[in-house]
């Protein structure tokens, strides 16, 4: 009997970084928060450690801090049709199996159920010219640039095929021959690639008004074509379309320490002192989702960049969401990034 859901177990006392990595390794997609008696307290999911990060709770606290306390179970001997429609009614991917009052299995709705398909086009933005990157980019663009032995664009169209995408757009301007002559027609792959090629650079967003006009009406996954990460696409879109906004925008938290003394004061008078504080901020992660409004929104020929398409929205009252992601994350912008990546990716198995 398989007994690999064991891994997903961890104590109340055990802390958001131990929960991080179990999701980060393992397929569940759940983490079981369980006493001594291994009996169920609580679940944690991808979607607990976003929201405890946005209260602001240490990724050093205990998971009790940000566990779902009421977690959906079914019982052992389940029927596979039973749990697949018990995970689709409650949509969550993954389920508990309980016998006694005690977890004794964990079973995911990828086991009981086909691959889920995606139609939604995804668009991959890798027309830059990797100027931080030079030499290395004289003469190849950067997307084809090999970490771990393929194309850094390559392990990106894996990433999302992987997660049941068929439908590719890649935008292109610096030696785009190079990068069409490689990837073709994505029937490599069994997948459509469609290029979309700029006659001058448009910014990081003015790429979208070239797309042609029977794009599908659904949400579009868009990334920056130097990016290594292991998020998960489906969880993100999954959240998009929960909340029916304009726009959702992938966020990292970025740490920054304050080389000094920080003083607050009123007047003369000093209120507190706080030695080298750490400051935190979220900041843009490169991977979006856009509803088909958005796109149409972006003139043909236009340069603007993404900050401005979002800030425009925001300006007319369409919601914007931010989307924190706590997996692997690498913007593959500089040589030491590129190194990195060498490193990073033979261990993380992309």
């Amino acid at each position: 009997m398989d007994s690999s859901w064991l891994r997903a177990l961890i104590s109340p006392f055990q802390t958001i970084l131990e929960a991080i990595k179990i999701l980060n390794t393992e397929d569940f997609r759940l983490v079981l928060v369980v006493d001594k008696q291994r009996r169920l307290l609580g679940t944690i999911t991808d979607g607990d450690i976003r929201r405890g990060i946005l209260r602001n709770i240490s990724l050093t606290s205990k998971v009790e801090d940000i566990m779902f306390r009421s977690p959906i179970k079914a019982p052992k001997g389940a029927s596979k049709r039973e749990l697949a429609a018990l995970m689709e009614v409650n949509s969550i991917s993954s389920i508990p199996l309980i016998y006694s009052d005690k977890v004794v299995g964990l079973t995911t709705l990828k086991s009981v159920t086909a691959q889920r398909k995606h139609n939604n086009p995804v668009f991959l933005m890798a027309g830059g010219f990797g100027t931080r990157l030079k030499p290395l980019t004289n003469h190849s663009p950067k997307p084809l640039l090999n970490v771990g032995g393929k194309p850094i664009l390559e392990t990106i169209l894996l990433s999302f095929i992987r997660a049941g995408f068929e439908n590719f757009y890649i935008s292109v301007f610096y030696m785009p021959e190079m990068i069409k002559n490689y990837f073709g027609d994505g029937s490599r792959w069994n997948v459509n690639i469609e290029y979309i090629e700029e006659k001058e650079p448009l910014g990081t967003a003015g790429a979208l008004g070239l797309l042609p006009n029977n794009l599908s009406e659904l949400p579009l996954i868009m990334m920056n074509g130097d990016i290594l990460t292991n998020v998960d696409f489906e969880r993100l879109l999954d959240f998009h379309n929960e909340n029916m906004v304009a726009a959702t925008m992938c966020v990292r938290e970025y740490e920054y320490q304050v080389p000094y003394g920080v003083i607050k004061g009123e007047g003369n008078r000093i209120l507190s002192m706080e030695e080298k504080p750490i400051q935190t901020f979220f900041v843009n992660a490169g991977i979006y989702v856009l509803s088909p409004d958005m796109i149409k929104s972006v003139p043909v020929n236009t340069r603007i960049d993404m900050p401005d398409l979002l800030d425009g929205a925001l300006q007319k009252d369409q919601e914007v969401l931010m989307f924190p992601i706590h997996e692997y994350w690498l913007d593959i912008g500089r040589v030491d990034d590129f190194d990195r990546a060498q490193n990073d990716i033979a261990r993380l198995g992309f």
